[in-house]
């Protein structure tokens, strides 16, 4: 009997691993969404899942989260941007969270339009403070350079844009498009829950953090939504962004962890070419999870780049 058919047979079904598991991922519905809270806006890409935390008056702070940690990465944070006075907003980004997983390639341009929409769904239109985390600080900067006349400043913590170090995985998984689009789903899940299990040993301002972080790898388009935000936002730095954000004069204010090894403190130098009236502080002893890590030093970062105190 050749061996050929079945040779063949197990290359099919290694192919179709990727796919057969993500059928088996919870679909994000309903059902899902039954423990949201929040609110849920359609908009013109898919339904976003919000909610406002704290003071129901005051200027606007819309947060945004990074490449894989949801809007409750913000929930730390808030209570004490509440302090500072401000109305705080958190959403999903598509393909996280409660919010939904359309196709399509997850460019800057996809995520400022999910915003925009958002805004206008909620009726902001002006005097806004765009906080962005990671991969939100390209969001964030790109938003405010598409609306500057919508803005009263952006602050970037720990900001994707700049030098970028994910790892070797992501980097073959976005540079090499059918091998990528069958390895990642296959090795980032173990990954993540190592990087996880790492993070959930530290005093964290987030609780339940590594749990939460597995009930999101367990979701249908959660993986894809990753990989291709790697590939489309992630991949480059956005040295034109910042440039146009320096020529509109929106404040800019940015927050680097001394010991963050996946966006290096290197990007302050970087930064200051690109917009040389951007207020800089870095917080010492964090590393990339600094937003939950050491989330006082990062509020009192953001008075300083704020001009708040």
């Amino acid at each position: 009997m050749s061996l050929a058919p079945l040779l063949w047979a197990g290359l099919a079904g290694a192919a179709a691993l990727p796919a057969a598991r993500e059928a088996l991922r919870r679909p994000m519905d309903e059902a899902a969404r039954a423990d949201a809270p929040g609110g849920l806006a359609a908009l013109s890409q898919g339904s976003t899942h919000y909610q406002w935390l704290g003071r129901n008056t005051g200027p606007v702070a819309v947060c945004i989260h990074g490449l894989t940690t949801p809007s409750f990465v913000w929930h730390g944070l808030a209570p004490i941007l509440t302090e500072m006075g401000f109305r705080v907003l958190v959403y999903d980004l598509y393909g996280r969270g409660y919010s939904d997983r359309p196709r399509g390639a997850q460019t800057p341009a996809f995520f400022v339009r999910q915003l925009h929409d958002l805004l206008v769904h909620l009726k902001l239109h002006d005097d806004l403070t765009l906080i962005g985390y990671s991969m939100g600080g390209v969001i964030a900067a790109a938003y405010a350079a598409h609306y500057p006349h919508q803005m009263r400043r952006a602050i970037l913590v720990a900001p994707a844009g700049f030098d970028l170090h994910l790892g070797r995985l992501s980097d073959v998984a976005a540079r090499w498009p059918v091998v990528g689009d069958w390895l990642f789903p296959l090795a980032y899940p173990r990954q993540m829950r190592t990087l996880w299990a790492e993070e959930s040993a530290k005093p964290s301002s987030v609780p339940d953090l590594a749990e939460r972080m597995e009930q999101q790898l367990r979701l249908r388009g959660c993986l894809p939504a990753v990989l291709s935000s790697l590939r489309y936002t992630l991949r480059a730095p956005v040295p034109g962004i910042h440039r146009q954000l320096a020529a509109a004069q929106v404040p800019v204010g940015a927050i680097w962890g001394e010991d963050d090894t996946a966006v290096p403190i290197s990007g302050m130098g970087l930064l200051a070419q690109w917009n040389r009236d951007a207020r800089q502080a870095q917080v010492a002893g964090a590393g990339h999870g600094l937003l939950y890590t050491h989330t006082p030093q990062v509020a009192d970062a953001i008075r300083e780049v704020a001009g708040l105190i």
